[in-house]
C-alpha cells in the first residue's frame, strides 16, 4: 500500500492504493484522476530562475507552461541552467520549445528591466 497526498485542489486528500486498481480516500474525481496519473506517470511543472545579464535583477524565474514527466525532471533542469538572457525580460516569453520533447514551453514568469 501506498499513501499519496492529492495537491490537485485544497482538500489534500490522504490517497490510499495499492499500486494496481484500488485507491481510496478521494472526495472528488480529480483526487482519482491524480492518484492513477501518480501510479502511471508521475508529472510536475518544473519552476526555476535564470541567469540575467545587463538587468536590474541577476535572475529570472522560469517555469514550464505545463507539466512535464518526473524523469525529465533533471535533464531538463540540465539545460535550465546553462541558459542565459540579456536584459530586458519580457513575462512570458518562450525560452525553449518543446522542452525535452514533452511539448511543454519554459517561459519566463516575471518582467526584467535592463540597466
Amino acid at each position: 500500500m501506498k499513501e499519496i497526498i492529492c495537491i490537485v485542489c485544497p482538500n489534500g486528500c490522504h490517497l490510499i492504493t495499492d499500486g494496481a486498481d484500488r485507491i481510496e480516500g478521494y472526495k472528488c474525481e480529480r483526487g482519482l484522476d491524480y492518484a492513477k496519473a501518480e501510479m502511471t506517470n508521475p508529472t510536475r511543472v518544473l519552476t526555476s530562475t535564470i541567469r540575467v545579464v545587463g538587468g536590474i535583477h541577476r535572475r529570472c524565474s522560469v517555469k514550464t507552461d505545463r507539466p512535464i514527466s518526473k524523469v525529465l525532471l533533471m535533464e531538463a533542469m540540465e539545460r535550465v541552467n546553462s541558459l542565459e538572457v540579456a536584459a530586458p525580460v519580457e513575462c512570458g516569453h518562450v525560452l525553449i520549445k518543446n522542452i525535452m520533447g514533452t511539448e511543454a514551453n519554459l517561459v519566463t514568469t516575471r518582467e526584467v528591466a535592463g540597466i
